[in-house]
């Protein structure tokens, strides 16, 4: 069983989440961790509120990238196993 096509989608979505990690970083460069809570611009307020936002989705995309790439590399694993289990009963290397 050839399962270089099962390997490149493994490495796609390892990439994808390189790539979105990569993205929450610069994301978050732009956040302001301190809170000012008097003389606030209203044009600061409203872009605190939208990196917070947008590094929330991220976040979220994030979980589900990683879990879906740990479910994935779980079966990959295993048909790994399967074939070389298969491939030993016949005696084929």
């Amino acid at each position: 069983m050839n399962l270089m096509l099962f390997s490149a989608i493994f490495l796609v979505l390892i990439a994808a989440i390189i790539v979105v990690a990569v993205y929450r970083a610069r994301l978050s460069r732009m956040e302001q961790e301190s809170l000012h809570v008097l003389g606030t611009d209203p044009a600061e307020i409203s872009q605190k509120m939208t990196i917070a936002q947008k590094l929330l989705v991220v976040e979220r995309w994030m979980k589900i990238l990683v879990i879906v790439t740990v479910i994935y590399g779980i079966g990959l694993l295993g048909l790994f196993l399967w074939d070389a289990w298969e491939r030993t009963s016949r005696g084929a290397f």
